[in-house]
């Protein structure tokens, strides 16, 4: 706009007033003012832009109003008629103002804006003037007139803050729209908005500004919507400038980019169309705080509830996903916060961040494993449809994490998940379907062993699966259909759980007993055991066993504590009861009140764990009558997802782990009603669980209950005489517990079952065995004449040492039970029998001991055939080995027949470890396990692990060293637990099993050949087997303990053949082997042993002084082949057929990709090539393939990979090498040219074995090579026929690049010349930078979870010439 020419005013400048008002000068007073231009406002209001003659008369009057007196007038109310006069002269006089000196208009507008700051106060009497003044500015625009002044900024930015500081809530619309239109006029019809300007909107956004005053936030909300067009430019600039260039200057509100780009998104996403790509730049800055500034403010922003932003721009989503593997823990942990609002309001995007949250999951640092969870979790309670199958399984992985803040948060998650959705089915059948893992998963993790777990565990089932708030009624119907869904692992933590707690009462209970005698040594040092063993129930073991003796001493001087504690702990404790004992034990411990005390903390751990809050009587009776109705059909079974036959079943299962734990509870004729009802069912493990159950708490049942006595005693002697095997043994244990007249009841069971043994029909003994030996071992002295007669006339003589038929010659080392010949099973049960009877008797008096043993043996030695007729078939033969192998094995439990067992007795026992079948070597591994763990067997029996070294199978292996873990801390834990202990440690010390086990070595039949290094390396690993778990620790000093026992039993002689020098010879080497690794694993081992050892007599015949053995039975040359391994020959032909080569040049020879050489090139991302995951399958198809032979005497041979037509398959010794596998642990089988391949689990078999003829068969090497069957040539003829073919052939090393398809070949034995890997994105990497890494020919990248891992790929090609 341009200013015209100054305006004449009438009248030769004379000022011209409307009529009625008088000249305003300075010699008035200030009313007199007011009151004139109060008149003079009239007029200008009534006057519109048409009156040319008004205009031109008041021209001078409008000059004057614009005078120093009215702009400067300290009257408030004359400046506001003057501001009002002037804006409607603006309006008059419109588009051409009277006023042409830009320094006067300015002066005139920032009048008028000061005048603006009267709308504040919607009360004052002016307001509806100041109201007009804005109205007029608004709807003339008059501050347009401005935009051709030089400085007219100013006046804009003052305008602005004065309409946003005035702006508040008494303000009505009218008042917002014209302020509104006032601004926007000037932003939308201006050149541009200069960064003042645009800091005097910005500044309203600004949280501290926006909680100060909400209205200015939103009108400058409504203005930046409404110019979005105009405005966005001088955003984008800002934003440029402070983002991307870093110049903070510019503005004061640099430091506030991020509140103010949250801020605009949420008004208008258009506002930042040019900063969102400027956001992706700082996303990879090198400044970690930048990083985690811009990505809590893009979470905010892909996070918002409607935001459309990630599928709007997916570059800028993509780069942020990148920052959940950023090198900044805080970025990290940001993203993954996240992640839960993202979860929530955008499941469209989950599965975008389901990759990401997979690997974060598995970070290194605790808080950001713990927040991933958080995530997971936050949205499943939200909705279950926001979180899939897989992030739930990280949740799931996390509940094993080695952080208990972690595990603690994934199985509290799961909890309340499952509460929600499968408790109180808020989601419907299909959600809890859905999860219905969870309640497995949690009662899993009682197997760990932490007690902070099992604490967890208990508490999660008490509040979130079976919660104990809820009425007996709705509770038992809770666990009954609970107990029927859970899987085998689960019910057997969930019965381990009861125990636990069922034996800490026990504890409780018996220090409570203690207290009632009188205080002296013995009593103290009793119940300081007590409180020890409690201690180990609780956490934090250190602080619990302080806390413990506190309160210990409290119930010592509180009486009406104990009585409390008795109560909670009495059999007959209701659950009610149980509630207040616990509150009313919980406030006597509160004084004095302390904000926090660990001490009243820990007693209320134990009080959970020990009172009975889900079982009581009235529970016991619910079960009973669910278990009635799920018998009748009447209960909802079918709705709670089980058949009613699974209900019954497990109903019954419940009831008889409850039996053992509450038995006081079943006490009543309604629930023994029920379990008569159970015994007359059909199904056999039903009738089972009934007997054991009514065995189990039935004691009052002969004085209480005569009517269920009269029906029980029938169906328990027809159980006894016609049940199945379990059932059998149920009644003859559940009539000798309950019954007072035992004798009586066992003899008419007895006499029947002994006159009708018939070894012809083997089909009926199998239950009349079972009860006679069960009859003997409760009542061995009433039944002592008749069982002799028994087992010497019909149990040896008729059933073992006859074979009446022929067994299935299918070939297979094990077959199902149902497959097992009846009369095969009537022996298993005779040898049971002969061990049940001696256990009864407790004496050898009349060597039947000694008699049945040596039957054992020769059924060892002869593999289970005693007849040696070979009418059994091999699978019958494996199941009598292992019987006759766990009958010696169980009679070492008891001391009498202990003393009587003969080295060669025990060995032949041990050996069973090594048995050719898989099954018979891990149920003998398992039985001798939980015998040792119960302490029940002697400690030579623990050395039978060190053979599972040999054991083919690696899981086998594992198997063997866990159970030796467990084994060794049993022992330990119970030396420092029972002071007694001490007086025994020869048979309790774990490392007092080292001289059975090299005395077990050295008469193994495979140790043949002492000075063979094939077997003295079977040797070492066995020895190291053992000595590693024993070696973890020098407690002690206990490596040199061990050193000085080897070197001690190395002076004495073999007792069991003491004059056979090649015996003692092995026994020697074996020391020296033992004294190898020990040196070689341990420092320690030279220092002075802290005693002096003592070797059992049994086995070791002590020499006089004189006699010293220091003589080296192992070679310098020996010793390094066991240090190194064997050295292997080098490829004379190899050196030979090397082609020649230019220095510094390296050969590149084209070849033919063959189909059986796989090319790693790769089109795509993928860390793992082709060929690795060929390999791989391939790998699981040969392994399947191996274990559908198992136990086969003659497998099928599949030869796929062993081509006849190959000229190149045996073409040289180092391609053999490579192809076959390593040789497995193990004896040869006898036949072993007509060995095939097979694998161990299902099935296999090598026929008999070899060796020194000890009654064992070692397990069959599964890796003996298949071209034995079907090349017959020796040796030497295949030594030629491979030297002519590795002259026709030339063997080239290749290796494949993944990057650009390069492919280079490395001839056989050039150790030179490095490669370039593939360029891999690392972990975490500032701003994404990449690095280039080298690796060796051989050694190809990958990238694996944020890690990087170098993956050796070795491929051959033959090149023909």
């Amino acid at each position: 706009m341009e200013f015209p020419q100054q305006q004449k005013p009438a009248g030769d400048g004379k000022i011209i007033y409307p009529p009625g008002v008088k000249e305003i000068t300075d010699k008035i007073s200030n009313d007199e003012v007011v009151k004139r231009l109060k008149m003079v406002v009239k007029t200008y209001m009534d006057m519109d832009q048409d009156s040319e003659e008004e205009k031109q008369q008041y021209l001078s009057l409008a000059l004057h109003l614009a005078s120093e007196f009215f702009l400067r007038n300290p009257n408030k109310d004359v400046r506001l008629l003057v501001a009002c006069c002037l804006a409607d002269i603006f309006r008059i006089y419109a588009p051409e103002a009277p006023y042409t000196s830009h320094d006067k208009l300015k002066d005139i507008f920032l009048f008028i804006t000061r005048q603006l700051k009267g709308l504040e106060d919607t009360k004052s009497p002016q307001f509806n003037r100041y109201f007009y003044l804005l109205e007029n500015l608004a709807w003339v625009k008059s501050y347009n007139i401005c935009f051709e002044l030089e400085d007219c900024n100013e006046i804009f930015i003052q305008l602005f803050k004065t309409l946003f500081s005035v702006i508040n809530n008494s303000h009505n619309q009218k008042v917002q729209m014209h302020m509104m239109d006032l601004m926007s006029s000037i932003i939308m019809e201006g050149d541009g908005v200069t960064q003042e300007l645009l800091d005097t909107i910005l500044i309203n956004l600004i949280p501290a500004h926006k909680n100060l005053n909400k209205q200015a936030y939103d009108l400058a909300k409504t203005l930046l919507k409404r110019t979005v067009q105009t405005i966005e430019t001088c955003i984008a600039n800002f934003f440029n400038q402070v983002l991307v260039m870093g110049k903070s200057s510019v503005s004061d509100l640099s430091e506030h980019v991020f509140d103010l780009i949250q801020e605009l998104f949420a008004i208008d996403p258009m506002l930042l169309t040019s900063v969102m790509p400027q956001l992706e730049f700082k996303l990879k800055s090198n400044d970690g705080e930048e990083r985690l500034a811009v990505v809590r403010l893009l979470a905010k922003l892909f996070g918002a509830k409607d935001s459309e932003l990630a599928s709007q721009n997916r570059p800028l989503w993509q780069c942020f996903l990148g920052r959940f593997n950023d090198i900044h823990v805080p970025v990290r942990l940001e993203c993954v916060k996240f992640a839960s609002h993202c979860l929530m309001n955008h499941p469209d995007l989950a599965r975008d961040l389901t990759e990401y949250l997979k690997v974060r999951s598995h970070d290194p640092e605790e808080a950001i494993r713990h927040d991933v969870i958080v995530t997971i979790i936050n949205a499943g309670k939200k909705d279950l449809n926001l979180v899939n199958d897989q992030l739930l399984g990280f949740v799931r992985e996390r509940t094993l994490d080695k952080r208990w803040r972690v595990r603690k948060e994934a199985m509290m998650g799961l909890a309340q998940l499952y509460k929600k959705y499968c408790l109180h089915h808020e989601a419907g059948k299909e959600s809890a379907q859905k999860i219905s893992w969870i309640k497995d998963k949690l009662l899993h993790i009682y197997y760990q062993n932490s007690i902070d777990d099992k604490l967890l565990v208990e508490k999660i089932f008490a509040q979130y699966m079976v919660p104990h708030s809820l009425d007996t009624e709705e509770k038992m119907k809770c666990l009954y259909y609970l107990y029927a869904c859970l899987d085998t692992n689960a019910v057997k933590a969930l019965n381990e759980m009861w125990k636990c707690q069922n034996m800490l009462r026990g504890l409780v209970k018996e220090l409570l007993d203690l207290h009632k005698l009188p205080v002296s040594e013995a009593n103290n040092t009793a119940m300081f055991g007590k409180l020890m063993s409690i201690a180990k129930n609780l956490p934090d073991a250190g602080k619990a066993q302080d806390f413990m003796k506190k309160f210990n001493q409290v119930l010592g001087e509180d009486e009406k504590l104990r009585v409390q504690l008795e109560m909670l702990i009495s059999p007959t404790c209701s659950c009610k009861q149980a509630e207040i004992c616990v509150r009313e034990i919980t406030r006597k411990l509160t004084f004095p009140k302390q904000p926090t005390n660990p001490f009243l903390e820990m007693v209320k751990f134990l009080l959970e764990r020990i009172a009975p809050v889900h079982i009581d009587s009235e529970a016991i009776s619910a079960l009973v009558k669910l278990l009635n109705k799920s018998i009748e059909g009447t209960a909802d079974d079918d709705e709670e997802g089980v058949t009613p036959d699974t209900a019954i079943r497990s109903g019954l299962e419940l009831l008889k782990v409850l039996s053992f734990t509450h038995p006081t509870a079943f006490h009543s004729a309604e629930t023994y009603e029920s379990l008569l009802q159970c015994l007359k069912m059909e199904d056999e493990k039903v009738a089972e669980a009934a007997i054991q159950i009514f065995r189990n708490t039935g004691q009052k049942i002969e004085t209480e209950l005569q009517q269920i006595r009269s029906t029980l005693i029938p169906i328990l002697h027809q159980k006894a005489k016609r049940g199945t095997p379990h059932q059998a043994k149920q009644a003859v244990h559940c009539i000798h517990a309950i019954f007072n007249n035992k004798e009586v009841q066992l003899a008419q069971i007895f006499e029947p079952l002994s006159r009708s043994l018939n070894a012809d029909v083997p089909e009926q003994l199998i239950t009349p065995l079972v009860s006679l030996g069960h009859i003997s071992m409760l009542a061995p002295d009433q039944f002592a004449s008749p069982m002799k007669s028994i087992v010497a006339n019909f149990i040896v003589k008729d059933l073992l040492m006859n074979d009446r038929s022929v067994g299935n010659k299918n070939g297979k080392l094990w077959t199902t039970d149902e497959e097992v010949s009846p009369e095969v099973l009537a022996k298993v049960q005779a040898i049971k029998l002969l061990v049940r009877w001696l256990l009864g008797m407790k004496n050898n008096q009349s060597k039947s001991a000694n008699s049945t043993l040596r039957l054992l043996s020769a059924m060892l030695v002869s593999e289970g055939d005693l007849t040696e007729q070979k009418k059994i078939s091999k699978s019958d033969m494996s199941r009598l080995r292992l019987a006759a192998g766990g009958a010696i094995m169980k009679l070492a439990q008891e001391p009498c027949y202990h003393d009587i067992i003969t080295p060669e007795q025990f060995q032949l026992c041990g050996l069973v470890i090594n048995d050719e079948c898989y099954q018979v070597r891990q149920i003998f591994a398992q039985k001798l396990h939980l015998a040792l763990v119960k302490l029940l067997l002697p400690l030579e029996y623990l050395a039978v692990f060190a053979l599972c070294a040999k054991d083919p199978v690696k899981e086998r292996r594992a198997h063997a060293r866990q159970c030796l873990l467990k084994n060794i801390s049993v022992r330990r834990e119970y030396i420092k637990q029972n002071p007694l202990a001490q007086e025994k440690l020869v048979s309790l010390l774990p490392e007092y099993v080292v001289p059975y086990m090299i005395h077990l070595l050295a008469h193994d039949p495979d140790f043949t050949k002492p000075h063979e290094y094939e077997q003295l390396k079977d040797i070492k690993e066995c020895l190291w087997f053992m000595l590693e778990v024993l070696m973890t620790k020098n407690e002690n000093n206990s490596h040199a303990f061990l050193r000085k026992m080897v070197e001690n039993i190395k002076q004495t002689k073999d007792a069991q053949c003491p004059d056979d020098a090649k015996a003692n010879e092995k026994l020697y080497i074996v020391c020296d082997v033992a004294l190898f690794v020990i040196a070689n694993k341990s420092t320690a081992c030279h220092l002075d042993s802290p005693k002096d050892p003592v070797l059992p007599t049994k086995f070791f015949l002590v020499q006089d002084k004189e006699f010293k053995n220091d003589k080296e039975y192992l070679s310098t040359e020996m010793r390094q082949m066991l240090l190194t391994g064997k050295p292997k020959p080098a490829p004379v032909l190899g050196a030979v057929n090397k082609p020649l080569t230019v220095p510094g040049r390296r050969i590149f020879t084209k070849t033919t990709t063959t189909p059986d050489t796989a090319s790693n090139t790769s089109t795509n991302s993928s860390p793992l090539s082709s060929a690795t995951i060929n390999k791989n399958s391939n790998a699981a198809t040969e392994s399947s393939e191996s274990r559908a032979q198992e136990n086969n005497e003659n497998p099928v041979i599949k030869n796929d990979e062993v081509k006849k037509d190959d000229p190149s398959q045996n073409a040289t010794p180092d391609a053999e090498t490579e192809a076959s596998p390593v040789k497995r642990r193990g004896r040869q089988p006898k036949t072993a040219a007509a060995a095939p391949l097979a694998a161990e689990k299902e099935g296999a078999a090598a026929p008999t074995g070899g060796g020194a003829g000890r009654g064992r068969k070692r397990a069959a090497d599964p890796n003996s090579s298949t071209d034995s069957i079907n090349i017959k040539m020796s040796k030497q003829q295949q030594q030629n026929d491979e030297g002519t073919k590795r002259q026709i052939d030339l063997q080239r090393w290749l290796f494949v690049c993944r990057e650009n398809e390069r492919v280079r070949q490395w001839e056989s034995g050039e150790e030179t010349g490095r490669a370039v890997g593939r360029v891999a994105l690392c972990l975490g990497s500032e701003g994404n930078s990449e690095v280039e890494l080298e690796s060796s020919p051989e050694e190809v990248l990958c990238h694996k979870a944020g890690r990087l891992a170098v993956k050796r790929k070795l491929v051959k090609v033959k090149t023909r010439l």
